[in-house]
């Protein structure tokens, strides 16, 4: 521990052995569907088989066709429907019941190298490596046989009531026609078909076993092999290891780590793994997977810390910009020589019609599918998974784009959105060549203007003294009521920070019309009387303080940046469309906070500190209604004289106010509201790394 008085003595050493006798032939079977506490040891096991390749099982286990809880009339019919009412050797329930019930298995995970079974006897524990982990479900193929069965009934009447007296059909010449060779391309798409990895799971044999219960003699013998059979150590050389070859196998050095690169996440993106990809790839394969997103919602999901300069670097290579959001590039979802998975079009047509339908949202809202479908020309199922991609269907609309417009990105970086500008205007010089078409078909056709309003500059003087007279009483109220009974200082903004500056999360109304997010005067939302978009909105929306409350009864101590982060990770996890959060400002965040009983830690942070300013705002959860509120006040209190603390420190606070305090609580307060770094204790967040 940091204040060098507490000890981690070693209690006992155990011997560990490695047993290899039953390594290839080890399973751990796993029932889901079932509870722990119901097992199947004491039911009759009727026959077992196992694919070792595939590592396939499958059991075939006797029901209690005599319990209370079993439909008898429903075991006959389902029984019926299977075998139907002749008796045969093929038959799968042959006393015309359900009597049995089949469990297939599938792969827990396929890199079982870490996990063992292990057995502890006298002091040793042996440890034997697993071969594969299992889940059986049960399985209802048997639903399958039956369905064939009705239709080799119908088939069959069919057939009987065709009339057996029509003439024989006369001989007729036939055609024969040889197949042509196999493309390299058609053999590669065949063997990826589903029916093909059906075919070859189908070849391997099925190795029938027998099964022996768990107080059986065999299985007793066969557990003996699960401790290792030589006491020897020597011939268990990979448990004896040096203490310098031991930390190398639980540390392995970073140029091992850049041979074996961890697997790019799928649909459901692992945070961790993806942290570990070079920043290039991390954006490539977060666009690749989200498709479209606002340059806020990326900088979020990334590491804290990294320089947005770099991300834009990055995210232009792999992304085009689409009214301020950035859209993947279709060269990236379509690699060279691929082609669709739905029409087996190649990727290069693919590539110029995505970006055909890209391009027609640089000038508008919104498209028509029969319109895009008419110029590129493509199958309709490639069309749509174009349109899916960056837009959602609107009622008597089209396809709309999905996302808002984010001015405060164009604002922010003009030269980054000139010059996306510029490479749509080389994108579409290509495309008229190719699709034959003038860019005038499409630009939109302004509405006409509503009749402008002509306000005096003493009237517009007027509205806003009294706007501003009117939030300053209830922002002073506010602060008041909120600065009560509280001994640690509170940070006060002052009148002229209360404007609401946009998150990196904020949208905006979206004018029709816009040229690659550039808005127009027209927008709707401009206010013409203050020279400002959109309403001013200071109260935080139920959804926001519900979320503000859950995660600082999570964390417990936050930094205004850091809940931004996850604010922004929480966002990007609402399926599109289905977003309440609009607007949030960083002011309406700070509001949400301090009305979830939570309070703003003045952290003396020192002068040659890199924190960022919203770094520097710690907030804390003062008020939970349990006793433990007093020590965390009181560890708040002591992080207003330093920025860094040891644990002794906080242990005599403690005692002089409260008296003894147990241990267990120490560390839970340290635990819950700190980190530790070379014995000092930081409040969460302000320890720069």
């Amino acid at each position: 521990m940091a204040s060098g008085d507490d000890h981690d003595p070693i209690i006992e050493e155990i011997d560990v052995y490695l047993a290899k006798t039953l390594a290839d032939k080890l399973y751990l079977f796993q029932y889901p569907v079932r509870p722990a506490t119901m097992t199947y040891d004491d039911v009759s096991h009727l026959s077992a088989k196992i694919k070792p390749k595939q590592q396939r099982v499958e059991l075939e286990i006797s029901m209690n066709t005599m319990s209370p809880n079993y439909c008898r009339s429903k075991g006959e019919q389902i029984a019926l429907n299977v075998d139907g009412t002749g008796y045969d050797e093929t038959n799968t329930y042959s006393a015309k019941i359900m009597d049995k019930q089949t469990f297939s298995s599938i792969q827990a995970t396929t890199n079982t190298s870490r996990y063992a079974a292990a057995v502890f006897r006298k002091g040793e524990l042996h440890i034997t490596p697993l071969m594969g982990i299992l889940q059986l479900r049960p399985s209802f193929s048997y639903l399958d046989k039956a369905d064939n069965k009705t239709k080799e009934r119908e088939a069959a009447n069919e057939g009987g009531d065709s009339s057996q007296d029509e003439a024989e059909e006369e001989a007729k010449a036939i055609t024969v026609r040889f197949a042509r060779p196999e493309s390299e391309q058609a053999r590669q798409r065949r063997i990826q078909s589903y029916e093909f990895l059906q075919k070859k799971q189908a070849e391997e044999p099925w190795i029938h076993l027998q099964y022996h219960g768990v107080k059986d003699g065999r299985s007793e013998h066969e557990r003996q092999y699960l401790f290792c059979q030589s006491a020897d150590a020597s011939e268990n050389s990979e448990l004896v290891k040096t203490p310098k070859e031991y930390l190398a196998m639980l540390m392995p050095p970073l140029a091992e780590e850049k041979i074996v690169k961890p697997v790019g996440p799928s649909n459901v993106l692992s945070m961790a793994q993806l942290r570990t990809l070079p920043l290039g790839e991390q954006v490539k394969t977060l666009m690749k997977n989200v498709k479209v997103m606002p340059f806020a919602n990326l900088m979020g999901l990334l590491a804290s810390g990294i320089d947005s300069t770099a991300v834009l670097r990055c995210i232009q290579q792999v992304a085009l910009l689409v009214q301020g959001n950035w859209v993947v590039k279709s060269d990236v979802l379509y690699p060279k020589d691929t082609f669709s998975a739905h029409s087996g079009v190649p990727a290069e047509v693919l590539c110029r019609g995505r970006d055909f339908v890209m391009w027609r949202f640089t000038l508008e809202r919104s498209v028509m599918r029969k319109e895009i479908a008419s110029i590129i020309k493509l199958p309709p199922d490639d069309v749509k998974e174009f349109l899916e991609h960056v837009a959602a269907p609107r009622v008597n609309r089209g396809w709309e784009f999905l996302l808002p417009t984010d001015f405060e990105f164009i604002k922010k970086h003009p030269d980054v959105a000139h010059r996306q500008n510029m490479l749509w205007l080389g994108i579409q010089s290509k495309l008229e060549k190719v699709f034959n078409f003038c860019k005038d078909d499409f630009m939109p056709k302004n509405p006409p203007q509503p009749e402008s309003v002509h306000i005096s500059g003493e009237q517009r003087l007027k509205v806003a003294q009294e706007r501003v007279h009117a939030n300053q009483l209830t922002l002073q109220k506010d602060l008041d009521a909120r600065r009560a009974g509280s001994s640690i200082q509170v940070k006060q903004d002052s009148i002229s920070d209360m404007k609401d500056e946009p998150m990196d999360t904020s949208s905006s109304s979206i004018p029709n019309g816009s040229i690659n997010g550039y808005p127009e005067a027209t927008c709707p939302s401009f206010d013409h009387t203050n020279g400002n978009g959109g309403s001013n909105i200071n109260t935080p929306s139920p959804e926001l303080q519900d979320f503000v409350v859950k995660t600082f009864r999570k964390h417990f101590v936050l930094t205004l940046n850091e809940l931004k982060r996850l604010f922004n990770l929480h966002v990007a996890s609402i399926p599109a469309g289905q977003s309440v959060f609009y607007a949030i400002s960083d002011h309406m965040l700070q509001e949400a906070i301090l009305l979830s009983q939570c309070k703003q830690i003045m952290v003396p942070f020192p002068p040659q500190s890199t924190a960022a300013p919203d770094e520097k705002k710690v907030f804390g959860v003062w008020e939970t209604g349990e006793d433990f509120d007093k020590h965390r006040r009181l560890l708040y209190d002591v992080f207003t004289k330093n920025y860094r603390v040891r644990r002794n420190i906080v242990q005599a606070r403690l005692a002089q106010e409260l008296g003894d305090v147990p241990k267990a609580d120490i560390d839970r307060l340290l635990n819950e509201c700190c980190c530790s770094y070379g014995g000092m204790w930081y409040l969460k967040g302000t320890l720069q790394s």
